[in-house]
């Protein structure tokens, strides 16, 4: 049986403002019915596979937990990474896990932001790798391109190592992202394939190969995962540890350098989703080559991209557009210079602007909250609590809390008193008084949170205690 890897870190930049630093592309809906992560593990149904193993920020825990739960995959499969050390130090952690308990399973590496539309053809491709995991090679497969794309490292094909026409190669090399004339002699040639980033390989031999290339990565994230905190619902890895080891990707630390690299081609209708073009390529068009999301009105317009959150989005004889449209920020680029998105994160970043890290609506493990008015003096914010879910007991030294039920039932706890309140009905929270919001329904609760005092900041709220170990 493999073990799928689902490698769930990175921020996806390219796709601002839908992609934000603490909810980036990997957990958003731009293509399917599900969020990429949910579909990505719900592409390998047809497949023999264990329950996924999903590698991710530590930022984004609550986040994934909550996917995995609505597609009914949550198990105790969570590793925490508490700072990014790209590929290599994150799959050691996978295999390392996988190993702990004695067994040696075939890893499935996959990343959370791939789009595979041929399901069928990618199965094939994972029943082909099978065989050649398990005889100790480390697979790789090998997207077949269609364009002479400069936006993907290649790898160059050696020795077939069989008579059948999908057989797979030997590696012979991997090489960077070539220019635009390198790429074209790439494609031209057939022998070369996109390096897609996806792997399979036993968990043992991954980590031997480890050891053997890159034994400074292997001894930290063995000490890592030695003092990693599985007792909660996660497998929280220490950070001390982690942060020693070396930011390595799996392609140098491991594949360049073995002599047992296999490349799998693959021929599935693949798409990395590394851009709004990229994204506009692979959707569903109109009539005029127009993809379009949410509220929308064109007219004499052609070949744009055009996704809008909540208010309706117009646009006039325009052309090879694409107008993003999110809660606090509005994206107008052309097609031809979406490379250049992130520039604008960049100065996001640099001005210390919020929007590029978070989106007005934020997640919670509790449900979320929309901050629809943000001021010095005074925030309003809209609440959703899930059923079950509860804020930690918490308290406040600068700031008075107002809470309005809008819908559901919320039972407060206010100091030594606890009480039931619903539509239509308010409290006040004092400055120092410990409390409480808990929604005990079966439905969504619903509230309007007024916040008003001389400091909003979140690091104001003292928490007591919390069942999402926050505290």
């Amino acid at each position: 049986m493999l073990l799928p890897v689902i490698m769930a870190g990175g921020t996806g930049s390219r796709l601002w403002p839908m992609s934000r630093e603490l909810y980036p592309k990997q957990f958003l809906r731009l293509y399917g019915q599900q969020s990429m992560l949910q579909e990505t593990i719900l592409r390998l149904e047809g497949v023999d596979v264990a329950e996924p193993m999903v590698i991710c920020n530590e930022e984004h825990r609550f986040l994934v937990a909550e996917q995995l739960r609505q597609i009914n995959k949550l198990s105790h499969n969570i590793i925490l990474e508490p700072v990014g050390r790209n590929t290599a130090p994150a799959i050691a952690l996978a295999a390392l896990n996988a190993v702990e308990n004695g067994d040696d399973p075939l890893l499935l590496v996959l990343a959370a932001d791939h789009i595979i539309n041929n399901k069928a053809v990618f199965h094939k491709a994972i029943r082909i790798a099978e065989r050649y995991a398990r005889e100790d090679r480390l697979v790789t497969f090998g997207i077949v391109p269609d364009s002479p794309e400069t936006g993907y490292g290649y790898i160059q094909r050696g020795e077939k190592l069989g008579k059948e026409s999908d057989a797979p190669f030997c590696v012979a090399r991997f090489v960077e992202k070539p220019d635009l004339a390198t790429a074209q002699h790439y494609v031209e040639s057939g022998s070369y394939y996109w390096n897609s980033g996806m792997f399979m390989f036993r968990a043992r031999k991954y980590l031997e190969e480890l050891e053997k290339f890159r034994p400074d990565i292997l001894q930290a994230c063995q000490s890592a995962v030695s003092a990693a905190n599985k007792d909660s619902e996660f497998i929280t890895i220490d950070r001390d540890l982690f942060c020693a080891c070396p930011d390595e990707s799996i392609d140098y630390a491991v594949m360049e350098n073995t002599a047992d690299a296999v490349v799998v081609g693959l021929d599935a209708e693949w798409s990395d989703v590394g851009s709004w073009s990229a994204l506009w390529e692979v959707s569903d068009k109109d009539a005029g080559g127009n993809v379009l999301s949410g509220d929308t009105f064109l007219h004499d317009a052609h070949n744009c991209y055009v996704n809008t959150d909540e208010k309706l989005v117009a646009a006039i004889g325009v052309e090879n557009l694409v107008i993003i449209n999110t809660k606090d920020a509005v994206l107008v680029v052309d097609k031809s210079r979406v490379q250049d998105v992130k520039k604008v994160v960049e100065h996001l970043k640099q001005n210390n602007r919020s929007e590029y890290r978070r989106h007005r609506e934020i997640y919670r493990p509790w449900g979320r909250c929309d901050v629809v008015v943000q001021s010095e003096r005074f925030n309003v914010n809209r609440i959703t609590v899930k059923p079950g879910g509860a804020f930690s007991m918490q308290m406040h030294y600068h700031r008075i809390e107002h809470w309005v039920i809008l819908s559901g039932t919320g039972q407060v706890t206010r100091g030594d008193e606890t009480f039931l309140l619903t539509e239509n009905q308010s409290t006040l929270l004092p400055i120092g008084v410990p409390h409480r919001l808990e929604n005990p329904g079966k439905i969504p609760l619903e509230i309007l949170e007024i916040q008003s005092g001389s400091y909003l900041g979140e690091d104001d709220i003292i928490r007591i205690k919390d069942q999402y170990g926050r505290c």
